[in-house]
């Protein structure tokens, strides 16, 4: 099969010939239609942390080809009961339709990646797509969409849709008291990101399950206003951060008192201490990358910033950006059951994406070439084609089958 080939030393990648993965007991081998390009699949090729030779690339989404044998479908399980059943049986099937995304060369771990002809993925990390979506929305939502649940309901504790916290096995993180019908304000700054379209969205289902009255604050540019009133976003207040005091202008929106919660879907720069500065008292704040990392600094804030890693997913140690990401099985719970929740029609709309043209042998060229290296800064390509005006409210797709 054809795959993109991080080569550490040149820090780029290219596109070469390598054998088709095996899957290992409990994976699925899947032939993949579409990806999705992320900020961190540029950056850690511009910035390796792998050995070249890593496949590079997060999310895809494709057509099941085969199961490992010794997978738990449901024509095989033995479970003694039918509710341990829909626990641990596979429902999918070759043909099945699904999408998922990969770790690859995002970490000093030995892991694949999503940006090949073929991938192997564990059969309880995958969602099975809805058939009035394509294959380049699904490919769009995974990665994006479980960092938004995660922040959201995992580590915020706001009521999820799929069961509360506590079913989960997990200790609620709510901050807010459990006053019947008491209003919530959460904020979320750079709101016409992919995480933050997809948390907006989360936080819309998580107050449809609970019942709570949800109030949506977010920060974007005033031309991607009317796009964040619209469904599925509907946001109630919308402030451009172009404008110098729009911390203020948060604050002056929820009376005064502050936001109850807030996600910084960018955290760096002076982003997490400007968020930290719109909270209540009691307020919680979710960053999306870490002060490890070199994101971000701020010694003065109010809150402690909540961060965590999307690939705790993998329920495996994870090392990059010089942390190391300890085996969470709780993480795991919770990433296989939003997935649960999408392949059994939660609802969350894709987003808008870009089709881009040509397969994986234009991803470095374009696709990266518009993401930049690392910051949002760093997007400074100037080219003159239609498909490379600057991104924004939009993910980057390409097809490898049309």
């Amino acid at each position: 099969m054809k795959a993109l080939i991080l080569d550490a030393s040149l820090k780029t990648a290219t596109v070469k010939d390598i054998p088709l993965p095996l899957p290992a007991p409990g994976e699925l081998l899947i032939h993949v239609h579409s990806i999705a390009l992320n900020p961190i699949d540029s950056l850690y090729v511009a910035h390796p942390l792998g050995a070249t030779g890593r496949v590079v690339g997060s999310d895809f989404a494709g057509t099941v080809v085969s199961l490992s044998p010794s997978t738990p479908s449901l024509s095989s399980s033995k479970s003694e009961s039918k509710d341990e059943k829909k626990e641990e049986a596979c429902k999918l099937k070759p043909g099945s339709r699904v999408a998922g995304f990969l770790q690859g060369a995002c970490s000093v771990n030995e892991r694949p990646g999503a940006f090949a002809e073929y991938v192997v993925c564990a059969w309880d990390l995958v969602w099975e797509i809805p058939g009035n979506v394509t294959f380049g929305e699904a490919a769009s939502i995974s990665l994006c969409g479980l960092t938004a649940a995660q922040a959201v309901y995992y580590r915020l504790g706001l009521a999820a849709p799929f069961g509360s916290i506590e079913s989960l096995g997990l200790r609620s993180r709510d901050a807010q008291a459990d006053e019947e019908g008491k209003e919530i304000d959460f904020f979320i700054y750079s709101a016409s990101t992919s995480v933050g379209m997809y948390a907006a969205q989360l936080v819309r289902r998580g107050a449809e399950a609970s019942g709570r009255r949800t109030k949506l604050f977010g920060t974007a540019s005033g031309k991607r206003f009317q796009l964040l009133r619209d469904e599925p976003c509907k946001y109630d207040h919308l402030v451009d951060y172009h404008n110098a005091d729009w911390v203020q202008h948060i604050r002056d929106l929820s009376d005064g008192h502050g936001m109850h919660y807030a996600l910084d879907c960018i955290s760096e720069g002076d982003s997490v201490r400007l968020v930290a500065e719109t909270l209540s008292k009691d307020g919680r704040l979710g960053i999306v990358r870490s002060r490890e990392g070199g994101a971000w600094e701020a010694d003065d804030l109010r809150v402690e910033p909540i961060y965590g890693a999307v690939w705790e997913c993998l329920g495996a140690e994870v090392q990059y950006q010089g942390l190391t990401v300890p085996a969470s099985p709780e993480a795991r719970k919770f990433a296989t059951e939003f997935y649960r929740w999408l392949s059994e029609g939660g609802k969350l709309e894709p987003n808008p994406v870009r089709k881009m043209p040509g397969g994986l042998e234009r991803v470095v060229e374009d696709g990266f070439a518009l993401l930049g290296t690392g910051s949002m800064q760093d997007r400074e390509q100037r080219r003159g084609e239609p498909w490379m005006k600057p991104v924004g409210a939009e993910k980057l797709v390409y097809n490898l089958i049309e």
